[in-house]
């Protein structure tokens, strides 16, 4: 399952986001998974409750979203949203396409909590 190991490496982007922005915990992960990313988003769930243990995203909550699959076709030159299993063109059906979007695996956003800072109190 190699979605443990995408895992690993979306918490390691997920605690320097969260370090950088002096976080004591991540409450929410959000992650955009393509039809053509070759991940599966129920395992990637599952694997995501065994690999957040112990960091500072313990108790976040993985949130996907699954954008559509765009193409722009060789022979008309138009960009259109198409279906699994047919990538041909959805303008003129054409079967020379380039995948645009839904082939990708994206950290898009975490959600951090920070410490409150306590009022300062004046010198007298």
């Amino acid at each position: 399952m190699h979605e443990l190991s995408v895992c690993q490496s979306l918490l390691t982007q997920v605690q320097t986001v969260a370090r950088n922005n002096r976080a004591t915990a991540v409450t929410e992960v959000h992650v955009s998974v393509g039809l053509l990313s070759g991940v599966e988003p129920p395992l990637l769930e599952r694997a995501f409750r065994a690999a957040r243990a112990g960091t500072v995203a313990a108790n976040a909550e993985l949130i996907l979203t699954a954008p559509g699959i765009r193409v722009h076709c060789h022979l008309c030159a138009k960009e259109t949203e198409v279906a699994l299993p047919d990538l041909r063109c959805g303008a003129c059906g054409h079967w020379q396409t380039r995948v645009l979007a839904g082939d990708e695996l994206m950290l898009t956003s975490v959600a951090l909590e920070r410490p409150s800072n306590p009022p300062s109190t004046p010198h007298v």
